[in-house]
């Protein structure tokens, strides 16, 4: 069903409904949620909140049956004109305000509804583009429709990750095809790529950013250019080259078809790099430059992020591979194939072909880390190819505060601070009367989202009991016995070796004691996917169940399937201890416990990523050492745990919470949030790096 099927389908008197499905504003707008929970809440929960899927089960007599609801039509009314006034109102957020940002990315996190992400860079790239909507930066977001997502995850009852297909469902997702002049869906040639290859155009509508995604799954692609862009990062090396050929020469060539100007070409990683050359192939034909002078102007006015740690993860590829899609274009350019090649070649490597992240560097004159710490980790590891003219800095990352934050913890900011607290999110000053909040009520908000959380869990496992007839001891590894009175850590991320998702399990006699103390019991949810091709995490995953599947445990260790945008919601939101073990210095920012935090999940962690700038000694805990030891770093973990965690968190004095525990969630809440949330971070970019751009090329 497409929009206009939707639109024809409800009542005038509520077609407004159907502008909100299609803007992901709804996501972040409790009001706009909580209507469509009024609607249907057993439906609502049903479609995991999405609203287009929703508005397409209705039955026609509950839709009429709204239409003579004289209450429904007034909270009705109201959230179409808070939408309508959103969209509509001109925000002049700084007296100098920007020029125009296309924001590349490779993936975006957005809504479950639309699965066109794989984990944290997808997550932080949809943030972005929210927190500019609301602060009404000039934004446009590039990206791909990936039609088979990326991978549904399948624990088997031997504990092995198996991989379906997760495709996005175009009906029931937040998407538009963009139309060309006669009505048709736009569909545009990737420029001078040879063989031809021919993307349509879809458009999202996050709040008042548009994000334009790049398809190659249509009829006039042969069979194999069709699937460049079916999955996420491709193991295949071929594919995936082609894969961002697409996404940077082809992501450039449809703002230019659409006729969308703008000033500044931000790179959210070095897959989407490729729209450099064809910006500098746009210059040189559009403004008569030469090839030198346009790559001037473009690293002029170009912005890379990166992300990594490790030289050895980025994409590198062979140059003849290089050479054979970008023959013609090199022509084009008039340059010959080595100086085309030299903006690729690590000078630390020179013959490993050629390298996107060392072309963003070369090409960008604006660069940055994503913490405090990563930014020593890149001026280190990229010292050889860093002009001293450049301007190299860090934005830590942050976290879209209004999409992440529980719905009754913000109601309860809201009567504590006002509701136009959010415009003065970032401003410290105003958490201090954060204090202020009831200690009670803060922790009835907080066990209600645990009960939520193990509910949640415990229908998925009963669904896929009814559905699969699994194993009792599969059920019981999926947290069917978990229990909200307990303390509950969770561990949710991409699990691979260097996350170090096993520390905790290191010692299992250790954990035993804890986990079955009878007094003051712990318990643990895991969650989180492992690449395809990544056999190591695989088997992180097996090792994880297989403990779970332990009846020494008692089921008071889960790993939950298939994690997703939902499933972080919950777990965020509903765990007591937001655990993160990675090994130093390999976890460039990380935003879950961003997330966690902002909830008043406390966090503990190695001192790693974002956490050194965010750790105080009260909002949370930091153990392990400079240099990762796993033998002393599980030791220290655990007696944290034993001697400090455990006891503060059963501390209650009979109350039925411990004001030890509450008084560290209101310490987590009102540093974090401030200083970790997306508003801080776009105040980063424009004042680092947008401002300066706009200033130095007027």
């Amino acid at each position: 069903m497409n929009k206009q099927l939707l639109i024809n389908k409800l009542p005038k008197e509520i077609q407004g409904l159907v502008d909100i499905s299609y803007n992901l504003w709804w996501s972040w707008n409790i009001e706009a949620k909580r209507l469509f929970e009024k609607i249907n809440p057993y439906l609502w929960l049903e479609t995991s909140e999405n609203p287009i899927k929703f508005l397409k089960l209705i039955s026609s007599d509950e839709l009429k049956a709204l239409v003579e609801n004289k209450e429904f039509l007034k909270d009705y009314k109201y959230v179409y004109a808070m939408f309508n006034e959103y969209m509509n109102k001109k925000i002049k957020f700084l007296e100098n305000e920007p020029l125009p940002i296309a924001y590349f990315c490779a993936e975006f996190g957005l809504h479950h509804s639309l699965p066109i992400y794989s984990g944290g860079l997808g997550f932080l790239a949809g943030d972005i583009l929210k927190e500019s909507s609301d602060m009404n930066i000039p934004m446009v977001g590039v990206g791909f429709m990936y039609p088979g997502g990326y991978v549904r995850q399948v624990i088997g009852s031997d504990g092995w990750q198996n991989g379906t297909e997760q495709k996005v469902i175009k009906d029931e997702a937040p998407i538009e095809r963009v139309l060309d002049e006669n009505g048709n869906h736009l569909i545009i040639q990737v420029p001078y790529i040879d063989p031809a290859v021919y993307v349509s155009v879809w458009r999202v509508n996050v709040g008042r950013v548009p994000l334009y995604l790049l398809d190659t799954e249509i009829d006039k692609n042969d069979p194999w250019d069709r699937q460049i862009n079916y999955r996420l990062y491709t193991s295949d090396m071929n594919q995936r080259l082609r894969q961002q050929i697409v996404l940077g020469v082809g992501g450039y060539a449809v703002l230019e078809k659409l006729g969308i100007k703008y000033n500044i070409l931000h790179l959210n990683e070095g897959h989407p790099a490729f729209a450099l050359f064809e910006r500098i192939r746009a210059f040189m034909e559009n403004e008569n430059l030469s090839f030198d002078e346009a790559v001037k102007k473009v690293k002029e006015t170009s912005v890379f992020t990166t992300h990594t740690p490790l030289a050895a993860a980025t994409d590198v590829y062979n140059f003849d591979a290089v050479l054979n899609y970008f023959k013609d274009y090199i022509t084009k350019l008039g340059i010959d194939k080595n100086k085309f090649l030299s903006f690729g070649v690590n000078p630390d490597n020179p013959n490993a072909g050629f390298n996107m992240t060392v072309f963003a560097f070369k090409a960008c004159k604006y660069k940055n880390a994503v913490s405090k710490k990563h930014f020593g980790v890149v001026k280190e590891m990229w010292k050889n190819i860093i002009d001293g003219n450049d301007k190299l800095d860090f934005v830590t990352n942050g976290v879209h505060v209004s999409f992440w934050i529980d719905s009754d913890l913000e109601e309860n900011i809201n009567k504590l601070l006002g509701s136009s607290w959010k415009a003065l999110e970032e401003d410290v000053d105003i958490w201090e009367k954060f204090d202020e909040v009831d200690d009670k009520e803060l922790w009835n908000i907080h066990y209600q989202r645990k009960i939520k959380l193990v509910n949640f869990i415990k229908e998925r496992v009963r669904d896929k009991w009814k559905n699969e007839g699994i194993d009792p001891s599969v059920a019981l590894a999926e947290g069917i016995l978990l229990d909200p009175d307990i303390l509950t850590i969770g561990f949710a991320r991409r699990m691979t070796e260097y996350k170090r998702p096993y520390l905790i399990l290191k010692d299992l006699n250790r954990l035993d004691k804890l986990v079955n103390n009878q007094e003051r019991p712990i318990q643990i949810i895991f969650a989180g996917k492992a690449h395809p091709a990544d056999m190591p995490g695989k088997k992180i995953i097996q090792q994880i169940f297989s403990v779970a599947k332990d009846p020494r445990f008692a089921g008071r260790i889960a790993f939950v399937e298939d994690y997703n945008e939902e499933v972080a919601k919950y777990l965020v939101r509903g765990c007591d201890v937001w655990l993160n073990t990675p090994k130093l210095p390999l976890e460039a920012s990380g935003t879950s416990g961003m997330k966690a935090s902002i909830n008043g999940v406390l966090h503990c962690s190695t001192k790693d990523g974002w956490w050194p700038e965010g750790f105080n000694g009260k909002n949370g805990w930091a153990f392990g050492g400079d240099v990762s030891d796993d033998e002393k770093d599980a030791n220290e973990l655990y007696n944290l745990l034993e001697n400090e965690i455990v006891p503060k968190f059963y501390n209650n004095d009979d109350i039925g919470y411990s004001k030890e525990w509450v008084a560290m969630m209101k310490e987590s809440i009102k540093t974090i949030t401030p200083k970790f949330g997306a508003r801080r971070m776009m105040y980063d970019y424009l004042n680092k790096f947008y401002l300066n751009i706009k200033e130095k090329n007027e």
